[in-house]
């Protein structure tokens, strides 16, 4: 399975539905508490391409965006197919 990591912060609600979604797939990720003001939250920034929101989802490294961006992609029926042995 790709290795999945997910940037997140207390108390969002879109991480809680991005881990759900990916629990809920069975798929095995890293959580990366980035709050504002932290290093980790500047890692997440710089590995995303500027985006300040949390989560951020990388699956093999590769940006995959937040909540909304990861839902879309189940709802394309192409979630599936990224998280895949290669």
């Amino acid at each position: 399975m790709p290795k999945v990591e997910i940037y997140t912060q207390p108390w969002c609600p879109y991480c809680v539905r991005a881990k759900t979604l990916l629990d809920r797939k069975g798929v095995a990720y890293t959580e990366i508490e980035a709050p504002h003001g932290t290093p980790e939250r500047a890692e997440s920034i710089r590995r995303s391409g500027g985006r300040t929101s949390v989560p951020q989802v990388f699956i093999d490294g590769v940006a995959i965006g937040g909540s909304d961006d990861l839902a879309a992609l189940e709802r394309a029926g192409k979630l599936d197919r990224l998280l895949q042995p290669a």
